[in-house]
């Protein structure tokens, strides 16, 4: 393997998607990391907080002792045939912890002793993630962006994925949007949530002059939040094309999106238990919004999802349909409404999908053209 430098070229590690191999505890993977990174840690959840607690104690070379101390023959050696397997599989990757420290340092010694030369990512995680937050709010600030709006069930996640120059917000979280878009798998992470969106911006930043497609979201998607730059760029700055779709269309998009595609997918997950657990799902969801819907329109919508939801196990989806109309028409549009009216001077087109996705390629066309 040719002899590589450390690096602290972060904008080429996450143009290009360069593997890393991050040597954090478990803990400190699952609450952020990055995207083609790959936990292989150098101590476990208990062996860090072990020699954290002697840091702060007794110092750094009490520390150091301690790590070496609980580095026995089979930990380390276990440790090295994951790195080993790694670096194998992966000859142009980086390794990093959390600031590009000692374990940092240990992992690539463990590795050179083993006849492996293999480069660290300076600054480690500290730095890389410094690096996304300050590069997403650049991209907020100077790209050309267009957000796609439209009422729920528009199909404007559909339409998005039409566009060549967009960026899928839903998709990044997981998430299909309002109060039953939840999906069978777990969201991501907030922090892996911002730097997946800062990469994609980033990498259309760097490799093209045409604007940027975004659906129009509120503040959260499921359980993640937009950062407050993104939120405020979005309400306040960026123009807006409205997708206008049939209400019949919307109604049967609307049962397709939370209903039909979801279903199966519980089914493959929870085997016998799925309709019970996809049922519940449904009508906690809707429980969530019974204050807005008032006790009557709630206890009405209660009983027909309730109906449905039986229907579903035998086949039928059905049900779904006056029910689902029902949500859209008196509880979703007038808030879309208001929140459109409010921001009517920056809508450039509203128009039903055929006429959108015309207007939208030449609009990307046109625009990079005036760079050039």
């Amino acid at each position: 393997m040719t002899t590589r430098n450390n690096s602290k070229d972060f904008l080429n590690i996450f143009l290009n998607d360069i593997p890393m191999l991050d040597v954090r505890a478990p803990v400190e993977f699952l609450k952020g990391a990055f995207p083609n990174s790959h936990n292989a840690p150098l101590l476990d959840n208990d062996q860090r907080q072990a020699i954290g607690t002697m840091y702060k104690q007794k110092g750094q070379d009490s520390a150091i002792t301690l790590g070496n101390e609980l580095a026995t023959p089979q930990i380390k050696q276990a440790r090295l045939e994951q790195w080993l397997k790694f670096t194998k599989e992966n000859p142009d990757a980086y390794l990093y912890c959390f600031r590009g420290g000692l374990r940092s340092k240990v992992t690539q010694t463990w590795l050179k002793e083993s006849g492996i030369d293999y480069p660290f990512i300076e600054g480690g995680y500290k730095a890389m993630r410094t690096f996304l937050i300050e590069e997403l709010d650049k991209s907020l600030n100077t790209m050309p962006m267009v957000l796609v709006s439209g009422r729920t069930a528009s199909g404007k996640t559909h339409f998005l994925h039409t566009l060549k120059h967009q960026v899928d917000l839903e998709g990044i979280a997981n998430h299909r949007g309002s109060s039953f878009g939840a999906l069978v798998t777990p969201q991501p992470s907030q922090i892996n949530f911002e730097n997946q969106i800062s990469i994609n911006l980033l990498k259309h930043r760097h490799t093209h002059n045409s604007p940027v497609f975004m659906e129009d979201e509120g503040r959260l998607i499921g359980q993640l939040a937009l950062t407050p730059n993104m939120l405020k760029t979005m309400t306040e700055k960026y123009p807006i094309i409205v997708l206008q779709t049939p209400i019949i269309e919307r109604v049967k998009l609307g049962v397709k999106d939370y209903i039909t595609d979801l279903y199966p997918l519980y089914k493959d997950a929870h085997g016998e238990a799925a309709h019970s657990i996809f049922s519940d799902k449904i009508l906690h969801n809707l429980s969530r919004i019974q204050k807005r819907l008032g006790g009557e329109l709630y206890k009405t919508l209660q009983g027909q999802f309730v109906e449905a939801l039986e229907a579903l196990e035998k086949g039928d989806d059905s049900g779904f349909t006056d029910p689902i109309e029902t949500l859209l028409t008196k509880y979703y549009d007038p808030m879309y409404d208001y929140q459109l009216s409010k921001r009517q001077g920056r809508v450039l087109i509203r128009a039903e999908q055929e006429e959108l996705l015309a207007w939208s390629q030449n609009y990307q066309t046109t625009k990079m053209d005036l760079k050039k």
